[in-house]
């Protein structure tokens, strides 16, 4: 079945989404706030900003006008910077088809109520608790997409796997069917929860990981931090009624790795330069650091022990130095791996 998708906004990793649809032979529409931009993608078929050397096929085409973006569209994937998440679900809700089933792939977690994308998007875009729009109707509705995706490799076509996690396991297979492709292995889980906190807990532990390298501390901390992080993501996962095997899975494990280990990672280039005493550009956005905020709170909120976010957390806020915060994180009393008293 051919779809007829809308991506917005065509911001790096949303337009490099449009290649495995394209590729399947869904019509897409990417979102551009400019005319100017949308009008020089249909001249071109080339995003050269966002993704260089990247050309697109003739069935992605380009607007500025949000309601022709996602006009009868049966898939709507929703790409902004997480602080602009609300906003967009807000503007979009008089104009998102009935039949559209919503695609989040935004790795964030929210230091306020909603905290996860999904339920933001449930709450502002689909009415969810409101005017009568029943909670479950809309989150079989919604999907949230993650992995160990760098964006300019999903565009090349270079082989790579992700997952896709719904409420609903049938919503889950039919985006599933949209994307995969012989470039793109899609999974499917109804772990929604755990799912997203995999992406989104991930970047702070990439900071973390970033500033000890950085620090030139070497292969064998990272490989300590890296699994250490997959230990506290999976507590507070656990204790928001998240699956712990899916943080073993592509959207945990995996996409920890790519994101502490690939010099594609903002995170992991933030981290290197908070080592280096060099300040973040304003301009780059590092999803890690709002996120690092939300989730200590919510540990401190919860009691839930989580070292190496709040060692994170009060470097990025605080002023601890790095060289103090890996002190800090080594001196720690001693324990068993497996957390048992």
């Amino acid at each position: 079945m051919k779809l007829t998708a809308a991506i917005v906004p065509a911001g790096q990793w949303g337009t490099a989404l449009a290649v495995p649809l394209a590729k399947s032979g869904h019509s897409v529409r990417l979102y551009f706030r400019s005319e100017e931009d949308a009008a020089r993608f249909n001249a071109s078929r080339v995003n050269a900003r966002r993704l260089p050397g990247v050309v697109f096929p003739e069935n992605v085409s380009a607007t500025a006008d949000l309601t022709e973006a996602v006009q009868d569209a049966d898939l709507v994937v929703l790409a902004p910077a997480s602080r602009g998440l609300r906003d967009l679900c807000r503007r979009l809700r008089p104009f998102v088809p009935e039949k559209a089933i919503i695609v989040s792939v935004v790795k964030a977690l929210f230091a306020e109520e909603p905290r996860l994308p999904s339920q933001v998007i449930a709450q502002e875009l689909l009415g969810a608790g409101t005017g009568g729009t029943d909670a479950g109707a809309a989150a079989r509705r919604i999907a949230v997409l993650s992995g160990p995706n760098f964006a300019i490799e999903i565009a090349r076509e270079l082989p790579a796997g992700t997952v896709v996690a719904s409420a609903d396991l049938e919503t889950a297979r039919f985006v599933q069917s949209a994307f995969m492709n012989d470039r793109l292995r899609v999974w499917t889980s109804t772990d929604i929860v755990g799912v997203q906190l995999g992406g989104a807990l991930k970047n702070i532990i990439a900071i973390g990981a970033g500033m000890s390298d950085g620090l030139g501390m070497g292969h064998n901390a990272r490989a300590a931090l890296i699994t250490r992080g997959v230990a506290e993501i999976a507590r507070l996962g656990v204790a928001l009624g998240a699956d712990p095997m899916t943080f073993a899975g592509v959207s945990g494990i995996g996409d920890l790795i790519l994101t502490c280990t690939g010099d594609l990672s903002r995170n992991r280039q933030a981290g290197l330069a908070i080592a280096r005493g060099e300040p973040l550009d304003p301009r780059v956005t590092v999803e890690g650091v709002p996120t690092t905020r939300a989730t200590y709170l919510l540990a401190r909120e919860l009691g839930i022990e989580m070292p190496i976010t709040e060692v994170v957390y009060r470097i990025l806020y605080e002023g601890l130095s790095p060289e103090e915060g890996l002190r800090r994180l080594m001196s720690r009393q001693p324990r068993h791996e497996l957390d048992i008293p």
